[in-house]
């Protein structure tokens, strides 16, 4: 397992940390996602020969956010 935290812009409410925790957490090979709005980061655990940093990525910026 790998964990990793990014800094996600573009969140203003609950509801957005919660999508992006939703989203992120269904995603196979995903352990744990957590998104904190009041930091603006995402830890997520997960398994690299299942899924990876760019993958989730790509998916919180389809949602509209940008993750670095």
């Amino acid at each position: 397992m790998e964990k990793i935290e990014m800094d996600i812009e573009g969140m203003h409410c609950g509801a957005c940390a919660t999508g992006i925790q939703m989203l992120v957490s269904q995603m196979d090979g995903v352990k744990l996602a957590f998104v904190d709005l009041n930091t603006k980061k995402g830890t997520f655990e997960f398994d690299p020969a299942k899924v990876t940093k760019d993958q989730i990525i790509k998916e919180i910026e389809g949602l509209g956010y940008k993750a670095k």
